[in-house]
């Protein structure tokens, strides 16, 4: 019985390069009450895993599709409201006259083939018609249903037939899942048959030899170590499927270290007048704006400016091309919750931010991304990446380039180290100095190792003589 108006649950538009995505959990079920941008369902894809917030406010009715099912941009997910439709497929009416007519003819017909030669009895099957885009609504990919472009892509890349493949989406749709599992088996390769000559000359009766004298017995080979199926554990192991993110994150990886040509430099910085300025700073900042200004927050102010000095590190390779900026795209490197993935949302135009502004825009986007507010547009066009996993106490690190960007900066654990310095006198001495390492991963195709050497000089400088 209809209680509400029905509204349709969709697949939402997560960015331009986005085509599926996969439910990963319904946060109400069928029969319960939702009301209009609740979070309703969380959904991953190969850039971000985000909740959907529900288009209205009434009882879900229907859920279409089911946790682990990977689907097209804008197909239905459920239904909000109206009368909740039957999932038991209807029983057949009893056939009309017609129908028990044609019925009993066909049956005639296959009791009299059964005795007639299998020539004429082939001569009798007919192909069943073929479903048409005028049929259907949607466009054929060999002989198949519909396949999103992410699954054509991996298919061409790999050489595989969508055609062969079987599918598990929704009608039988090959999804991004159903491919990945096919390559990853091997189903594609089969094992060549000997040549029809050989076959035929080892038919041929052949001389008979002097048995040879038999052998020594050999020890008995130790027996083989056991393989696990693809994606199946051994006893003690446990296996997880790889989500959508996981996988983007994986495929990004590899592509970035076969595209680029990486280098590593890093140089120490004495974080003194740093840490001084943010002890100052503190108090006001989390007082009145409730921004809490981090280490990271003024080497990202620091790097902004040296940026503009050093195009080359926040340019990019552009086919035969060298593509320089006047703006600063800032991507923010935020792991999520127990290691489930790495997110790089971006700060945009960066270079008009002041040391507060940078403060309160990481702040945020640390947040929306753990908190899956985040979408694919909030992770697209950084021009440079910072990375610090020196939260953890690590003091150096090599990074991966975020592509197609040049390079990446890497900051480490802030420690308190002895440190020759300059008295008033001129003279050496040591002193206790809060350090930090900091590395420059670039693309040695771009960047020569001296251009990075002068861009971490001068970082340096900035941050040493921060007033």
């Amino acid at each position: 019985m209809a209680t509400e108006t029905a509204v349709d649950v969709v697949m939402p538009q997560m960015g331009v390069s986005v085509s599926e995505g996969t439910i990963t959990r319904w946060l109400k079920q069928e029969g319960e009450r939702v009301e209009a941008d609740e979070p309703l369902l969380e959904i991953s894809t190969d850039k971000v895993d985000t909740e959907v917030p529900s288009p209205a406010s009434g009882t879900l009715t229907q859920i279409l599709v089911r946790e682990g099912e990977t689907v097209a941009v804008g197909t239905k997910l459920g239904q909000i409201g109206g009368a909740a439709a039957g999932r038991e497929t209807a029983p057949e009416a009893p056939p009309g006259p017609a129908t028990a007519a044609a019925a009993a003819e066909a049956a005639a017909a296959s009791s009299a083939g059964s005795t007639a030669p299998t020539a004429e009895r082939v001569e009798e099957i007919r192909p069943a018609p073929q479903p048409s885009r005028e049929t259907t609504g949607e466009p054929l990919a060999n002989g198949k249903a519909f396949i999103s472009p992410v699954v054509a892509r991996i298919a061409s890349e790999h050489g595989v037939d969508p055609s062969q493949v079987r599918g598990t989406g929704r009608g039988g749709r090959v999804t991004k899942k159903d491919i990945l599992a096919f390559v990853e088996a091997g189903a594609s390769t089969t094992a060549s048959a000997p040549p029809a000559q050989e076959a035929v000359a080892s038919a041929e009766p052949q001389p008979v030899a002097a048995a040879p004298a038999p052998a020594p017995a050999a020890a008995p080979a130790p027996a083989p170590a056991p393989v696990a199926p693809a994606g199946e554990a051994l006893p003690g192991e446990s296996a997880e499927p790889l989500t959508p993110m996981r996988r983007g994150i994986a495929e990004h990886m590899r592509r970035s270290l076969d595209t680029s040509a990486h280098v590593t430099s890093a140089i120490e910085v004495d974080m003194s007048r740093v840490v001084a300025a943010r002890e100052l700073l503190k108090k006001e900042y989390q007082a009145a704006y409730g921004v809490n200004p981090t280490y990271l927050a003024f080497i990202a102010k620091a790097t902004v400016e040296t940026l503009g000095e050093y195009p080359y590190v926040n340019g990019e390779l552009r086919g035969d091309s060298i593509v320089t900026r006047n703006f600063v795209n800032l991507g923010i490197a935020v792991e999520l919750e127990d290691g489930k993935g790495l997110i790089v949302p971006v700060l945009r135009n960066a270079e008009t931010m002041n040391l507060l502004g940078l403060a309160k825009g990481i702040a945020d986007l640390a947040a929306r991304a753990r908190n899956k507010q985040l979408t694919p547009d909030d992770v697209q066009g950084g021009t440079f990446t910072i990375t610090n996993p020196g939260g953890y106490g690590t003091f150096h690190g090599t990074p991966i380039i975020n592509q197609p960007q040049s390079a990446i900066l890497g900051t480490y654990a802030l420690v308190k180290r002895p440190w020759v310095v300059e008295d008033e006198l001129g003279n050496d001495v040591i002193a206790i100095r809060p350090i930090m390492n900091i590395t420059l991963t670039y693309d040695h195709r771009l960047i020569d190792g001296a251009y990075a050497g002068r861009f971490l000089r001068a970082l340096r400088e900035r941050l040493e003589s921060w007033e």
